[in-house]
């Protein structure tokens, strides 16, 4: 695979001959090209990032080429362009140059001159693209792992996919259970992304009473109805150049959803009480707790909506999955529990650290952080039990590493349907071995089919 199959050159050339003939060796070499008979259609084409470079005759109708450089360095100053010239001389070609051009090639000209012109920039525009990834990583990695806080395998997974992801257009689709933290994932989405100077609209589509979701969502004009004196800006206009966040969506009535598809189709809203399009320029990231491909099939869901916001999917993992995160979640929420009670810091003993690596999680994450307030708070009542084990005698290591090997052993026999060959292969025991720990926790296949 060749390292320029996802970029592009522009080339801008007005004489129809030049033009076929060069966009023709650029195309045998291998390259991407896009062929432009005058400057102002293929700066349309170029923004920042723009992965790719520019071939411009300098003399051109309208814009010229020394024009259509100022306007692309304007946009980006990293873009290699390349001017071309019939009517070339030696003060031209040092103007071009101390005006930032990569290249100057003068008519006429071979295939090859134009092919390792074009090459050599396009190497030093992919090593200039790499760079600023690197640095972008660089940059938002501690902040990311700041926000996203874990050491297992799947955290790192899903840090990584989020920096990966940051910057792609297209809208994102987040499952994970209940207290998973998927506001926090997309906020990282719009945090890493050059969306970031723009708003974060953060909506619940369950919270909001279905008579007044259209004048919220839409926004309206005065007049609209009884009680609009004035105009409103909805949640989606508001989110204009920056993301909006749908939360529960799988909650949003069926009625609600056609109006939400159009504007993801046509990106733009209109008003209760106008017929005036108004365009947005939003990233929607979608979120919610179950299938919606399964409540489309069920048809509690519209499938067109779900194909349109399955796109990129993410799925959080829930705290189960992830036990080894568990101490360094908690020491977290503690600390900033003690900051905000101005209170100490409490030692965990270890007991209550067992119970919480045993506990199944089903409010996960956010579960975790009442169970760490609480704690910081000194309370030791609740339904779940787990801060009474704070006063409990000392549990000997043997004991906690058993408790913490059968959680995981019951973790993996429901996620593989009782499937003890599954089980095995997963964790890397022989089935023997598997067998034995099994009987030892009183564990048996049949309670997870």
């Amino acid at each position: 695979m060749s390292p320029y199959e996802s970029m592009k050159v522009l080339l801008v050339e007005d004489d129809a001959v030049v033009r076929a003939g060069s966009a023709q060796a650029l195309d045998l070499a291998g390259f991407q090209v896009d062929a432009f008979d005058a400057a102002e259609p293929a700066l349309a084409g170029v923004a920042p990032g723009f992965a790719g470079v520019i071939v411009s005759d300098v003399r051109l109708p309208g814009m010229s080429g020394l024009e259509l450089m100022a306007a692309v360095k304007a946009i980006d100053a990293q873009v290699p362009v390349i001017l071309v010239t019939g009517h070339g001389d030696i003060s031209m070609a040092v103007g071009a140059m101390r005006g930032g051009a990569y290249d100057f090639i003068a008519k006429p000209y071979s295939s090859e001159q134009l092919v390792e012109a074009v090459q050599r920039a396009l190497e030093t525009r992919r090593l200039i693209l790499e760079v600023e990834t690197l640095r972008h990583r660089i940059a938002n990695g501690e902040g990311i792992e700041a926000m996203l806080l874990g050491d297992s395998a799947p955290m790192r997974d899903l840090r990584r996919l989020i920096l990966d992801l940051a910057d792609e257009s297209a809208d994102v689709l987040i499952y994970g259970e209940t207290g998973t933290g998927k506001e926090m994932v997309a906020r990282c989405l719009h945090q890493f992304s050059h969306r970031r100077a723009h708003q974060f609209v953060a909506l619940n589509c369950g919270a909001i009473p279905e008579n007044i979701f259209e004048s919220e969502v839409f926004g309206h004009e005065p007049g609209a109805f009884t009680g609009a004196t004035k105009r409103q800006v909805g949640k989606i206009e508001h989110a204009h150049k920056g993301s909006l966040f749908l939360d529960e969506v799988e909650s949003l009535p069926l009625n609600l959803q056609v109006k939400l598809l159009r504007v993801l189709q046509e990106r733009y809203v209109e008003r209760l009480g106008s017929n005036n399009p108004v365009p947005v320029d939003v990233r929607v990231i979608a979120a919610s707790k179950v299938d919606l491909k399964e409540w489309s099939d069920q048809q509690k869901f519209r499938s067109d909506l779900y194909y349109r916001l399955n796109l990129i999917v993410l799925n959080l993992p829930p705290l189960r999955e992830r036990r080894e995160d568990i101490p360094l979640l908690f020491e977290h929420f503690m600390l900033g529990a003690a900051a905000r009670y101005k209170r100490g810091v409490p030692t965990v003993p270890g007991p209550l650290m067992q119970s919480l690596m045993a506990h199944d999680w089903p409010g996960n994450v956010r579960e975790l952080r009442n169970i760490a307030e609480r704690f910081v708070l000194g309370l030791s009542s609740g339904a779940d039990g787990l801060l009474a084990a704070r006063t409990a005698a000392p549990v000997p290591l043997a004991d906690q590493v058993g408790a913490f090997e059968r959680a995981v052993i019951e973790q993996e026999l429901r996620r593989a349907g009782g499937s003890v060959v599954d089980v095995a292969a997963t964790l890397g025991v022989p089935k023997q071995t598997l067998y034995y720990k099994m009987q030892k926790y009183g564990l048996t296949p049949e309670d997870y089919r």
